[in-house]
């Protein structure tokens, strides 16, 4: 399938984010928890679609909410009752949260935010995290992933991820520090009267999976009222780590949120959300609003319906469930890490976790950065994995889902063990 993909997709894929070597494995379906590839190989799947899974594959309530649907047309020029019935029941679990403006991804959601924050500021700059992942925007890419080289001594630099990224690009972003809350706010107030936004994820996947300081979230509210620059909340990923995501846990009210993932019920899906008065930048009602907002498939009714779904089916006990999951899951991966001898440790929260191979606190990007022999032994331990039946990210994120039961838990964390034992057998 490779060599056939290769002539028609740059790579043998669509997406640079499941490309392996020596090739992809290229999935033939899902069911619940599980994925079997084309060769037929059966693995537990901890990557679900890099979080967006919560209920695993083929949930048979998504499934007939799409279905259902389907019947009545997959789209349409006109607006439907299900785009109103999904922004109710995100704006009654979001604190923050009036209105909700939906699009097809994370990448589209951080997008829109960026620009709302701009119409509704009228200043063009943005700060974000070091080593933070939001999606492939050109602003919001920024700093995704500089070298120890291009650090910067004092504080960090703003670096290109993609090659062509235009200059001007980079000077209207500037790049704060994770979990350091008196540089961040320096650096804010240094340039507040510029800044439109501060763009900052609760838990950052890209930058080490690493929880933020509750202080750290306090003082990026605090600066951002003082300098009038938006506070936006990604929660494309964070979303689902409770019943009103991130900022529920942390009890930090945002002015804007990004969503995507979970929402859609395996369906592409963004969302921008926030106070009205934020969000009036996207009101059409008297002429052409300070931010025009389209998209042919923006609120799709399927995925509305899906998403509908399966966010009602993530009530208090679903979430204590995954909460216990993922605690299991950390504790008897870092227990094996001990048996095995092999530096190391898990972070995250609730169904999220990510496998970090030094002994060092990790804290932000530049703690979480691997040196070539931590990224050796990531190799080793995700092949491993593999061999083992377990699906997770290449480094190290796992995701579970809903459809998971104690023994799959038990099974993960066996295939964690035996995957570290190669690692400890390679040292």
């Amino acid at each position: 399938m490779y060599d056939r993909a290769l002539a028609s997709l740059p790579g043998g894929n669509t997406r640079t984010t499941v490309f392996m070597k020596p090739y992809p494995i290229y999935a033939a379906r899902g069911e619940g928890c599980r994925v079997w590839d084309l060769d037929e190989n059966e693995y537990i799947d901890c990557i679900n679609n890099f979080t967006s899974l919560i209920h695993g594959h083929a949930h048979p309530a998504l499934l007939e909410a799409a279905k259902r649907q389907l019947a009545l047309g997959s789209a349409f020029g006109l607006p439907t009752e299900s785009e109103i019935d999904l922004a109710e029941l995100l704006a009654s679990r979001l604190p923050a949260v009036d209105q909700v403006r939906f699009c097809n991804s994370g990448t589209e959601a951080v997008m829109m935010a960026l620009k709302a924050a701009r119409a509704f500021t009228g200043r063009s700059k943005i700060a974000k995290c070091e080593g933070a992942y939001h999606g492939s925007y050109d602003y919001a890419e920024v700093s995704l992933d500089p070298t120890p080289e291009a650090w910067g001594r004092n504080a960090p630099v703003s670096v290109a991820y993609a090659r062509g990224t235009p200059d001007n690009v980079l000077a209207d972003v500037i790049t704060i520090p994770f979990n350091d809350a008196a540089a961040a706010v320096s650096l804010i107030r240094e340039h507040g009267s510029e800044l439109a936004c501060v763009l900052v994820d609760p838990m950052p996947n890209r930058a080490g999976l690493v929880p933020a300081d509750k202080a750290y979230l306090e003082a990026l509210r605090s600066v951002t009222r003082d300098v009038g620059a938006l506070l936006i909340f990604d929660e494309v990923i964070t979303f689902r780590l409770g019943y009103r995501g991130a900022q529920g846990l942390w009890e930090i009210d945002p002015d804007l949120t990004t969503l995507g993932k979970i929402i859609g019920g395996g369906f592409p899906v963004g969302a921008v959300a926030g106070r009205k008065e934020f969000m009036a930048v996207f009101d059409p009602r008297h002429g052409k609003p300070a931010l025009p907002h389209g998209g042919t498939f923006s609120a799709n009714p399927v995925t509305m319906r899906a998403g509908l779904a399966a966010m009602e089916l993530l009530d208090d006990a679903a979430f204590s469930r995954l909460d216990a999951m993922g605690n299991e899951v950390r504790t008897g991966i870092d227990e094996a890490f001990r048996q095995n001898g092999v530096p190391g440790r898990t972070v995250g929260l609730g169904s999220l976790l990510k496998v970090h191979f030094a002994d060092r606190p990790i804290r932000d990007y530049r703690s979480a950065w691997l040196n070539e022999e931590e990224t050796r032994r990531q190799a080793v331990f995700s092949r491993g994995l593999l061999n083992r039946g377990v699906l997770a990210a290449g480094y190290g994120l796992f995701a579970l889902s809903t459809p998971m039961t104690d023994a799959d838990v038990d099974a993960i964390i066996t295939a964690a063990s035996g995957a570290l034992s190669e690692v400890a057998a390679s040292l």
